[in-house]
């Protein structure tokens, strides 16, 4: 809400979308670097605020990541423009694109700042940079890259985004390392196609809207909230529905995406990288029926008194988002009939 009424946020987050717009449309390497500094410059406003200092760290260390990774980009052009007169495939050059553009999304093995950023932003904050901020990278990378080092790379980020988030207490580095767990995903289904990507992408967005829309209203950031607050036992089936579909659990929405892509996986015979992203997914609905078990089986009598009164249209927003993700799955397993 705070954004409604500042211009200057305003007018940065315009920026913010523009800078995306001219990075997936620019004809050049440059143009997409320029659309990527611009990006970058008019998230850090976005994201600093003088009177917290884990936001004002958060933007320090946002921009340290990120000049760090576009030095790295501008570089590899650079040498592939003197080097290589015509641009054709190079393992050291595609490697180096491959990996500044990696660590501008917080992939892994480049996540380490990913988490840490994360914990000092607010829930709308997060949501942009889990989402948004993905965008251009992720669009860049499927124009060059190099297919083996990112089998690597994607097993290395579903691995590390389900092992990372097990022992956090924090929801914010919880929802992260599930981000990083989710890009593992999304690298490969846009290798398989852009349309499967978008749909990916919009899935995921989808979800976890819903997901930080919840605890922005009941402003949660640790799980030990969940059990001190004392909510509408209809709240926490929606928050647990909607967890489980972000899990990808079969009988939600949130399982289709997941589903075209193993079956990509097991048609072209990748068994033991199907093996793992599904082991991977299943830790991660681990953790998330772990915050799920905390909210609905620990009560705390001395907390009685402290009711959660949430709005009508909140509530009828909520419980509609958590029928898409039930109803969802009955239409799509037409699909695969």
């Amino acid at each position: 809400m705070y954004f409604l009424f500042n211009s200057n946020k305003m007018f940065f987050l315009f920026f913010l979308f523009f800078s995306t717009m001219i990075s997936i449309s620019a004809n050049s390497w440059f143009g997409c670097w320029i659309g990527l500094e611009i990006n970058l410059l008019s998230f850090i406003p976005l994201i600093s605020n003088s009177n917290n200092l884990l936001s004002s760290e958060a933007s320090l260390k946002y921009f340290l990541t990120q000049s760090i990774a576009s030095m790295n980009f501008l570089f590899s052009i650079l040498i592939k423009m003197i080097l290589m007169k015509n641009f054709e495939m190079n393992i050291f050059s595609s490697i180096m694109i491959n990996s500044s553009l990696l660590m501008k999304m917080g992939s892994a093995p480049f996540h380490f700042w990913f988490p840490n950023i994360s914990e000092g932003l607010s829930w709308f904050n997060n949501f942009i940079l889990m989402t948004w901020q993905k965008i251009t990278p992720m669009i860049l990378l499927s124009y060059y890259f190099n297919m083996n080092f990112l089998y690597y790379i994607i097993t290395l980020n579903v691995m590390i985004g389900a092992l990372g988030g097990m022992n956090q207490t924090s929801l914010r580095k919880m929802m992260a390392f599930s981000s990083i767990n989710n890009l593992g995903w999304m690298m490969f289904s846009i290798m398989i196609s852009e349309n499967l990507w978008m749909f990916y992408f919009f899935m995921y967005s989808f979800l976890i809207s819903i997901m930080f829309f919840s605890f922005f209203i009941f402003n949660m950031f640790f799980i030990n909230q969940l059990f001190n607050n004392n909510m509408n036992f209809m709240i926490k089936l929606n928050l647990l529905i909607n967890f489980l579909s972000l899990g990808g659990l079969p009988p939600f929405i949130g399982f289709l995406p997941k589903w075209i892509i193993i079956n990509f996986l097991m048609i072209n015979k990748f068994y033991l990288l199907t093996l793992i992203m599904v082991m991977s997914s299943l830790i991660v609905i681990y953790f998330y029926i772990r915050i799920i078990y905390s909210c609905f089986l620990f009560n705390y009598t001395k907390m009685k008194w402290f009711k959660i009164l949430l709005k009508n249209n909140y509530f009828n927003f909520i419980n509609l988002i958590s029928l898409i993700s039930i109803t969802g799955m009955i239409f799509s397993t037409f699909l695969f009939l």
